[in-house]
């Protein structure tokens, strides 16, 4: 699917609030109700639009840390913390990269205690670096029609 000038301004006013209706989508972009939900429904049906979700406060729901994590892999042991990191609740975001660290991850925890805990279990499968998270400068950036 070719994603149109039409389907980027939808995909801007959905990635402003993925909850604005159908027909204030048509009113700021110059459609109507009908085509911009056919629109997104296509972009939805072809994986253009994966998911739609609620971004919650990790401060007000009583976790007070954020931080990212790097994990340098044992010898041997990548596979299998590639298959138990999915367990790990505190994890939100996990990457594979490349460079000396063979894994980054963002985590959220209650306090240093509880960050503690988790690099204890991480420290069983490689080398560990970690960076507390003082602010968020850019969050949830929007993916937007041209990149330079």
């Amino acid at each position: 699917m070719i994603v149109d000038t039409l389907n980027w301004a939808i995909l801007d006013e959905l990635q402003k609030n993925a909850r604005i209706s159908f027909s204030e989508v048509g009113r700021k972009i110059g459609l109507t109700s009908p085509a911009v939900a056919e629109r997104v429904r296509k972009m939805e049906d072809s994986g253009i639009i994966d998911s739609y979700k609620v971004n919650l406060s990790h401060q007000k729901t009583g976790y007070q840390l954020r931080a990212i994590i790097t994990l340098r892999a044992f010898t041997g042991r990548l596979k299998a913390f590639l298959e138990t990191v999915k367990e790990f609740k505190e994890v939100v975001n996990c990457y594979r990269i490349t460079g000396n660290e063979n894994i980054i991850m963002e985590v959220i925890l209650k306090d240093q205690v509880h960050l503690e805990k988790l690099i204890d279990k991480l420290i069983t499968y490689g080398e560990t670096r970690t960076h507390i998270v003082l602010s968020n400068v850019i969050k949830d950036g929007p993916i937007v029609s041209k990149i330079d």
